[in-house]
């Protein structure tokens, strides 16, 4: 009796880390609607939010690790480097939200690399940003948002 009663807790305890720990992102994944703006996104699986910077909005899936991060400030620009975390990502639609919303807080896209980490790199006149997007073998998708100043000519 002992066993079975261990058995049935082991199996309702992966049940709902398994429904719990899962996106909704691959769900609704073709379904447009409703930005901010009023304009139809495609893109709209994440709700977004900003952290410390006003033009780089984070998808509120993702989980703030503030004790990695860090945000330098002075009256003349800001910088620093967020991650964020979340289990079972889609990491495909994970990247086309950070383009869209990049762009559309005038970003420009530099590059990007996709792998198992991918990067993406963005600029403006005074900035630049830099979006890694890590899968752990484990399960965790990481994503570290690095944003400083454009370096300046040397002559």
């Amino acid at each position: 009796m002992g066993r079975k009663v261990v058995y049935l807790v082991l199996i309702v305890v992966l049940g709902m880390v398994w429904t719990g720990c899962s996106s909704t992102v691959k769900e609704r994944r073709g379904e447009p609607s409703k930005v901010e703006t009023g304009e139809v996104s495609p893109y709209k699986e994440y709700k977004g939010r900003y952290y410390h910077f006003n033009d780089v909005l984070v998808p509120e899936e993702l989980h703030y690790k503030q004790g990695k991060s860090f945000v330098y400030e002075t009256p003349r620009f800001k910088a620093g480097i967020l991650v964020f975390r979340k289990w079972w990502l889609d990491v495909d639609s994970l990247i086309t939200f950070f383009t869209y919303h990049m762009e559309r807080d005038n970003w420009k896209i530099v590059n990007s690399f996709r792998g198992r980490d991918s990067m993406l790199n963005f600029s403006k006149p005074d900035r630049t940003a830099t979006i890694k997007i890590i899968e752990k073998w484990y399960g965790t998708t990481e994503v570290e948002i690095q944003v400083g100043p454009l370096g300046e000519k040397k002559m």
